[in-house]
């Protein structure tokens, strides 16, 4: 949770010198789109996952998840991943492997992220529920915040980074949740392109 936090205050540290383009301000990033999923991030098919298991590399496994959302690993029968956080799975899978494993101690990684992200637009950091949600035309700001809960209690509305690609490169734009949300300000909504990346950072006191 820690490094999540700082990636997102480094990358609003970058936004917060960008120029303007398309009314948003933009900037450059340097993480990966891995590096940004935080640990709230869910699991979809086609997404890589590097499974450890603490002194066990023979059990160790990189594993795709199947268009089914499922993965298959030494001596566990499929398990469906997807939808799940990495803490998630990785418990889950230590239950599978605690009849022939004494003590299994499983860590889930997401190694590589799938082509499904493409039609999707993920709402990461402080809201109800982060996650990864289908794209449907018109989509807008408003009808990604209503799915995933609103925004948290300790959410920074208006420091949130749209992550975006525009013709092969990453920017960022800055949104201002708080005023759509919290004030109302409709001008603050913003229609949504598939790929989309929502980061909403948290507030400190």
């Amino acid at each position: 949770m820690m490094r999540f936090a700082i990636l997102i205050a480094a990358i609003a540290t970058l936004a917060g010198c960008a120029t303007p383009n398309a009314n948003l301000p933009e900037a450059p990033l340097s993480v990966s789109e891995v590096e940004l999923q935080g640990p709230d991030y869910r699991i979809g098919p086609g997404d890589t996952l590097a499974i450890e298991v603490w002194q066990s590399p023979e059990l160790s496994v990189t594993a795709p998840v199947r268009p089914d959302g499922r993965i298959s690993s030494p001596l566990v029968d499929d398990v469906l991943a997807a939808g799940k956080t990495s803490t998630a799975l990785a418990r889950e899978i230590e239950g599978a492997l605690a009849p022939y494993v004494q003590d299994p101690r499983v860590t889930v990684r997401v190694a590589g992220l799938g082509n499904r992200n493409r039609q999707t637009v993920r709402v990461l950091g402080q809201v109800g529920t982060p996650t990864a949600l289908p794209y449907r035309a018109g989509m807008r700001l408003t009808d990604v915040l209503t799915q995933v809960g609103g925004l948290s209690q300790f959410a920074q509305g208006n420091a949130t980074l749209l992550i975006r690609s525009v013709e092969g490169r990453r920017e960022s734009y800055r949104l201002r949740l708080d005023d759509l949300i919290r004030g109302g300000d409709v001008s603050a909504d913003r229609p949504l392109l598939p790929g989309d990346t929502i980061i909403v950072p948290e507030r400190y006191l």
